[in-house]
C-alpha cells in the first residue's frame, strides 16, 4: 500500500499548491484525508463545484499511474485511457461478486485483450498499483469478450428526468456502439470512477448512431443515482462491449412483458421488428404500480399508432383507478393475452424475474419459448 500512501500524499500537495481548491482543505484532516485517498483510490467530496471535483480527481491522475507504467512499459497503454484501467483494475479489488463485477470483468477483459497484456505486464501493473490484481478472473473474461475496444467513450446529448427517479439518457458514442436490441453494456460516469453498471439500450441501432438508457436510481446504486440525478447533458459516459443476455428476436409472433425499467430491452425489439415486420404480431405488456409510473408514454403510444401489428397493453399493479382489465401484475395481464404460438420475453426487477419462468412454465408454455435476460446477472 505503500504506492497508494506516496499517490495520495502527491495529491494532497497538489490540491493545497491550487488556490481555487486549498481554502476547502482549511479544517480538515490531512492525515486522515490522505489515507481515505489511499485507501479507496477516489477523492471525496469536499464541497467543490463539478468543475472543482474533476480538477481534484484529474490531480489524483497525474504523474500517477500512466506515468510510472510508461517508464517500465513504454507504449502499452494510452495516456488517455489508462486512468479507466486503473479505476476499474482497483474497483474490482473492492467488489464482490454480482452484477458489478461481471461488468468490471466484462470491460477488464477486452482490455486485457485488446492492449495484449502479457505475464510481465500484468506484473508491472500489480507493483504501479501497489496490490495483486486476479487477473486469471480478467484472462477468463478475456476468453470469452471477443476482440474489439474496451469501451466507446460517448456525449450525453440529452437528459430528461421521468417519473418514479427515472431518467431516459440520449448518449452519442464518438464512434458507433456495434450492439444489437436485447444486449447490455456496461456503463460507467467520470463521476464515479471504476464503477461499471449494466444498461440495456431501448432503441434498435439508429442511423445517427444515438443510444437510449433508461435509468432507475436504486437504493446504494451509486451509478445510478448519479446517472438520474448528478448527469447533465455535455458530460462524457464510457459505454462498455454489448453482451448478449438471452433476449434475441426469434421468427415468431411475440409477447414481451416488461417491468419498469426492463421496458429497455423489449422496446428495442419491438424497434427491430419495425424494421422489418415479416408478419409477425408483437403484444407488449407494460408493468408498472400506477399510472404515474409509467415513465415512456409518448413514444409508446406514437408505437401504438405508427404499426398495426403491435398491440401494447399497461397493467397496473397498484393503481385502483385503472380499468379492470388493465389491474394486475404484468406477468398475469400478460398471461391473459398469451396465444400458443408466441415467444414469451420477460425483463424487469429482480421479483418479477425470479419467478417469472415458473409462472409460464406452469401455464403451459414451453421451456424453449421463454426468454429471460438470465446470461449475466441483474438485480
Amino acid at each position: 500500500m505503500s504506492g497508494d500512501r506516496e499517490s495520495a500524499a502527491r495529491w494532497l500537495s497538489l490540491v493545497a499548491a491550487d488556490a481555487q481548491l486549498s481554502a476547502y482543505l482549511i479544517g480538515v484532516d490531512w492525515e486522515r484525508l490522505k489515507a481515505q485517498v489511499a485507501r479507496t483510490g477516489e477523492v471525496p467530496c469536499l464541497g467543490w463545484s463539478e468543475a472543482e471535483q474533476r480538477r481534484a480527481e484529474s490531480y489524483l491522475r497525474w504523474g500517477g499511474f500512466w506515468a510510472k507504467v510508461e517508464e517500465r512499459c513504454p507504449g502499452l497503454l494510452p495516456e488517455r485511457e489508462a486512468p479507466l484501467v486503473e479505476a476499474a483494475l482497483r474497483r474490482l479489488a473492492a467488489t464482490g461478486d454480482g452484477p458489478e463485477r461481471s461488468a468490471l470483468l466484462t470491460v477488464l477483459g477486452r482490455a486485457h485483450r485488446h492492449y495484449r497484456l502479457r505475464p510481465d505486464h500484468q506484473a508491472v501493473i500489480d507493483q504501479v498499483l501497489g496490490r495483486a490484481t486476479r487477473w486469471r478472473e480478467v484472462e477468463e473474461a478475456a476468453a470469452w469478450v471477443g476482440d474489439g475496444p474496451a469501451w466507446w467513450p460517448a456525449e450525453v446529448v440529452d437528459h430528461d428526468r421521468v417519473a418514479g427517479g427515472i431518467a431516459v439518457l440520449t448518449v452519442r458514442p464518438w464512434r458507433r456502439l456495434p450492439f444489437r436490441p436485447g444486449q447490455a453494456v456496461p456503463v460507467c460516469t467520470p463521476r464515479r470512477p471504476g464503477r461499471w453498471r449494466w444498461l440495456c439500450p431501448a432503441n434498435a441501432p439508429r442511423p445517427d448512431g444515438t443510444v437510449e438508457l433508461h435509468v432507475r436510481a436504486v437504493p446504494a446504486g451509486s451509478v445510478s443515482t448519479t446517472l438520474v440525478h448528478e448527469v447533465r447533458p455535455g458530460e462524457l459516459l464510457h459505454l462498455g462491449p454489448p453482451t448478449d443476455t438471452g433476449l434475441h428476436l426469434t421468427g415468431d409472433d411475440l409477447l414481451l412483458v416488461a417491468g419498469g425499467t426492463g421496458l429497455a430491452p423489449l422496446r428495442a425489439l419491438v424497434e427491430q421488428v419495425a424494421a422489418a415486420p415479416a408478419g409477425r404480431r408483437v403484444t407488449l405488456v407494460v408493468g408498472v404500480r400506477t399510472f404515474a409510473d409509467l415513465y415512456d408514454p409518448i413514444t409508446l403510444d406514437k408505437l401504438q399508432h405508427a404499426h398495426d401489428w403491435l398491440t401494447i397493453v399497461p397493467a397496473f399493479s397498484h393503481d385502483i383507478f385503472a380499468e379492470p382489465a388493465e389491474q394486475g401484475d404484468a406477468l398475469t395481464i400478460a398471461l391473459q393475452h398469451h396465444r400458443p404460438d408466441q415467444q414469451v420475453y420477460v425483463c424487469g426487477p429482480p421479483a418479477m424475474l425470479a419467478g417469472a419462468r415458473l409462472r409460464l412454465l406452469a401455464a403451459g408454455i414451453p421451456a424453449d419459448r421463454i426468454h429471460l435476460p438470465d446470461r449475466i446477472p441483474w438485480r
